[in-house]
């Protein structure tokens, strides 16, 4: 019999990758719940039955059980957070506790996607933006679901995201799919204040091959997948080699994150790909 397995957030840039790797599986039935905020109808892959909707109603558009459910569907940017807040709630509150209730009801595992923001500062990151808040208050409410009710979960923390289907434009643009895209126009690459702000960017692939990893392995909390190089925003716009542009300082910036990889390297993850490869490789094929 199949496996029947749940990716929330399955058009966006993440899950999009997600399911289309676990669709390769034969043995596998993949599903994507997503209400297309800033997932995209582009990113669908074959062999991927997509439902469109909220999570806050998975109860009523999920009408099966599956075995495993890969919580990537929330609201996801720092600095718009303060702006969106009603959206954050919407999809990271009322969400998550719609998920946690229905996989409960499901008696199946949830591996929920936190936030690296919440080990920022020193610890300080958790409560700096509303996303940042509510990703490290719902990584409490999943493991009270596992204390209460036996919900078996593993909490997976992102670093900096990059590759193929980041979002290039607008305000919800990831950093280096906007410097890519402003590359190719000949525009400054614009980074916000001070600019020594350091981040561990780590490649999709190697994301997902530890998504994977800790959805099949994983128990409990602080399976970090993330790159142990750390690079400041200004240096990554150095490489790129543009014009830099600066912006004044944005609040819910944080300046570091502790990179937590231990327990999902004893799984087996280890990074494969380094942002300065990626970005000598856009270099050569994108604008030279």
């Amino acid at each position: 019999m199949k496996k029947k397995i749940l990716v929330t957030g399955g058009a966006g840039f993440v899950g999009s990758h997600l399911c289309e790797r676990l669709s390769l599986d034969q043995n596998n039935e993949v599903y994507s719940l997503d209400n297309y905020f800033t997932g995209s109808k582009k990113n669908h892959v074959a062999n991927v039955t997509y439902i469109e909707g909220n999570t806050a109603d998975i109860a009523s558009l999920v009408t099966f059980t599956p075995d495993m459910v890969y919580h990537l569907g929330e609201y996801s940017r720092v600095e718009q957070s303060f702006d969106d807040i009603e959206k954050v709630w919407k999809f990271n509150k009322d969400g998550i506790f719609a998920v946690l209730e229905f996989v409960r009801q499901a008696g199946c595992k949830i591996l929920y996607a936190g936030s690296s923001t919440k080990f920022g500062d020193g610890g300080l990151g958790r409560s700096a933006s509303p996303y940042a808040w509510t990703k490290a208050t719902n990584t409490e409410l999943v493991m009270n679901y596992g204390n209460w009710f036996n919900v078996p979960y593993a909490i997976t923390y992102f670093y900096n995201v990059y590759g193929p289907r980041e979002i290039q434009t607008g305000k919800y643009a990831t950093l280096i799919a906007l410097f890519k895209e402003k590359m190719k126009n000949g525009e400054p690459l614009t980074i916000v204040s001070p600019g020594n702000q350091k981040r561990n960017f780590t490649h999709i692939d190697d994301i997902i091959n530890g998504l994977i990893l800790v959805g099949e392995n994983g128990y409990g909390d602080e399976f970090g997948i993330g790159s142990p190089e750390a690079y400041s925003i200004k240096e990554i716009a150095e490489m790129f080699g543009g014009k830099i542009e600066m912006l004044p300082e944005r609040k819910g910036n944080r300046m570091t994150a502790d990179v937590m990889t231990s327990k999902t390297e004893a799984l087996g993850w280890k990074p494969t790909r380094t942002i300065g490869k990626y970005i000598e490789e856009l270099r050569m094929k994108e604008w030279k």
